[in-house]
Parts: structure tokens; sequence; C-alpha cells
């Protein structure tokens, strides 16, 4: 067994690696998509050249200039812009794979959702998302794909669909992060099985004096669209495991509906914008509306209602903070302590010690967010924690406030 400090460098080092491809894959993503929006057809272009650009950064002017199909002799070195894709699937993978899986009764698996082995976590997250894949590039092969509107309906309705069925399996941060995973999939597959091969293709016909066929760049121009449009949700959902507001309210489906309108009209401003076909303001609106109403849906379907329903605001405050720390040190210091007993737990997550009434005082609000509104702690209640000690901390919190006040 790994020593439970090497396990936690190595999750670090995977995540940090992750955010660092991934960082260089959407930023290279954002500016193509910028460059090509912005081109500007001029006279005296050469033949084939569809438009270029004047850009200056770091001291110096950059003339950038953008072939239809490709030039008439191919320069002898080419860059490809793929590795940055590439390297963010497999880094989230392996990322996955050592979180959500190998401690998959702390990350994973809910028993109050649905009680699986561990193997069962692994076969259905990464079983559904390679069925996704097939879906979605049947869908995109389809005659549907001749219609973007009509296929973006389709794919929303079953992204929706896909997250429902998550939600059915895992616990709710889980399906927030597999449904996350599955457009990632969605998104570097179409740069490995299609953009970069058509590329290549059309590579080749040229070399052999032929002339490539539109449909293949019509295709790659399909999927780069979509991976332009869904990329600010798939951010999102990525971040939202640290924040469980989000991932476990009971309207949690319709929550990553309303980011996924809300991330699409924001890269449509942009992309407008860019284009020089003015500024439809009016997406920001719509933006705000959609992440209004979601924080509206994680609030009135948040798991803890419950839980607070009862509290007593006027109870004595000594006896309520001591009732709670009895709960608090019962069912979470075992690994939020400066020595957790937890096996494959080094070091207290987040910093966070509940050991003691002082720490447990000062991590008042978080103890809020995360067992009394939320129950996203302990994780999958793994420690059992009930809803009567769940009660007794909301009135602590409760009391507390009206002593505040």
């Amino acid at each position: 067994m790994i020593d439970p400090q090497i396990s936690e460098w190595i999750s670090q080092i995977l995540r940090w690696i992750h955010v660092i491809t991934a960082i260089a894959w959407i930023g290279s993503s954002f500016y193509f998509i910028h460059l090509d929006l912005s081109l500007k057809k001029r006279e005296g272009l050469p033949e084939g050249v569809g438009g270029e650009a004047w850009q200056v950064h770091g001291g110096g002017f950059y003339n950038m200039r953008k072939y239809l199909v490709a030039p008439p002799e191919l320069p002898k070195e080419l860059t490809w812009f793929k590795w940055e894709s590439y390297s963010t699937w497999i880094s989230g993978f392996f990322l996955i794979v050592w979180v959500y899986y190998l401690q998959a009764d702390l990350y994973t698996i809910d028993p109050a959702v649905r009680a699986l082995a561990p193997w069962q976590a692994p076969a259905i997250g990464l079983g559904g998302i390679a069925v996704s894949w097939l879906v979605y590039e049947g869908l995109c092969r389809s005659p549907l794909g001749k219609s973007g509107l009509v296929l973006g309906i389709v794919l929303f309705a079953y992204i929706l669909l896909a997250a429902f069925a998550f939600t059915q399996v895992f616990n709710g941060r889980a399906a927030f992060l597999h449904t996350g995973a599955m457009i990632a999939t969605w998104m570097s597959a179409s740069v490995f099985f299609v953009i970069i091969p058509n590329q290549k293709k059309v590579v080749s016909t040229l070399l052999a004096g032929g002339s490539p066929d539109p449909r293949l760049g019509h295709e790659a121009k399909l999927r780069s669209t979509h991976n332009n449009y869904l990329t600010l949700p798939v951010i999102f959902l990525m971040l939202s495991n640290h924040y469980p507001l989000a991932w476990s309210s009971r309207y949690a489906v319709g929550i990553i509906g309303l980011i996924l309108i809300a991330g699409a009209v924001i890269r449509h401003f942009f992309n407008s914008q860019h284009a020089g076909k003015g500024s439809p303001w009016w997406t920001w609106g719509i933006a705000a509306a959609s992440v209004a109403l979601a924080i509206w849906l994680s609030i009135v379907g948040k798991p803890g209602s419950e839980t607070t329903a009862n509290a007593a605001a006027a109870a004595e405050p000594a006896a309520a903070f001591e009732e709670a720390t009895l709960a608090i040190q019962s069912r979470c210091s075992m690994c939020h302590a400066a020595e957790p007993v937890w096996d494959g737990i080094p070091i207290a997550p987040k910093g966070v010690r509940l050991d003691t009434p002082e720490e447990i005082a000062r991590h008042a609000e978080l103890i809020r967010i995360q067992s009394v509104l939320t129950h996203a702690m302990p994780p999958n209640n793994i420690t059992e924690m009930t809803l009567d000690e769940r009660k007794a901390v909301a009135t602590w919190l409760a009391s507390r406030e009206s002593g505040a006040r």
C-alpha cells in the first residue's frame, strides 16, 4: 500500500499537470478562435488566402494569414496544435482514476444513492464516458450534423440526460465531475479522431497534387465550434467539486443545464465581438439570469433544508455548542485532526482541524456549508452522522447567530 503522504503528493502533482495542460489547451483554442474570427479579407492577398490579421505582442508585430485549404507549397516546418489537448485528457484520466476510483468510497460511491462495489464505480464511469463518445460521434455524422442549431439542442438534451444518469449512481460531486469528463472527452476525442486526421488527409492530398475534399474542413470546423462553446461549462463542472452548494442540490441537473446556457452565450458574445459583428450585450443578461437561477435552485434544493427547519435560534448557546462539539468530534475529527486516524489521509483535508472546541468555533461557517446546508461532509456520510446530530450543529449555529445579534 502506498504511503498516504506519497499518495497525497501524487494527487497534487497530477492535478498540477492537469491544470497546466488545460491552460495550454484552452489558451491556444481561444487564441485561434479569436484569430479565425478577426481575419479580414484585403486586396493583394495571395490566392487561396481567406484573410489576414495584424497583431502586436511582446514588443513585436505579427502578420497572420489563413489559407482556406492549404498554401500552394507546404512549409518544411509545420506546428500541429494537438498535444495540449491530448495531455489534458491523459492527465485528467489519471487524476480521475487516482482520486475518484482508487478512493471511490470517499469521493464517488454514496450508499444512500447506490450501494456500489468499488470496482463498479470505474466500470460505470469510464463505460458511460466511452458510450457517450459513440453517441456524440453518431449524432455529428448523422443528418443532424447539417444543422448546427438542431444538433446543439439535441446534444444539450443528451448532456442533461447523461448528467441525470450519473446522479442515479454516484454522489453529486462525482456526478458533476463525470459529466464534465464526458464533455471533455468529446472535445479531446474530436481533436484526435476528426480534426487532426482530417488535416493530415488534406496535407497528404496536397502532397500528391490533388484537391482536398472540402467536407474534411467542414467536419473539423463543426467539432471545433462545439469545443468552443463547451469549454466554459466544462471548467465550471471540473471546479464544482470544491463547492457543494451546486452538486448537492436536488436540482443539480437543472443547474448543469443553466451553466451550459450561460457558458454558451458568453462565448457567443466574444465570438461576435471578435468577428466584428457587434457586441450582443443581451447575452450577458441571459448569462446573469441563468447563473442567478442556478444559485436559487442550489438554495431551494439543498439537502440541508430539513436540518435547519427546526433549529432553535433561542437555544442556550453554551449547551448548544457542547452538543454540537460532541457530534462534530465524533463524526469528523478522525480526518480533521492534528493526526488523522482515517486510513489514507495523512493530514487534515484543506488544513481544517475540528478536534478541539476552539477549532470548531473558528470553522463555524465552513461547517454550516459542508454539514448543515449541504450534507457534503462527512463525504457520502461515511461516518454515519445522524440527522439529529446535524440538527444539533444547526441549533448551535442558530444560537450563535442569535447571540451575535
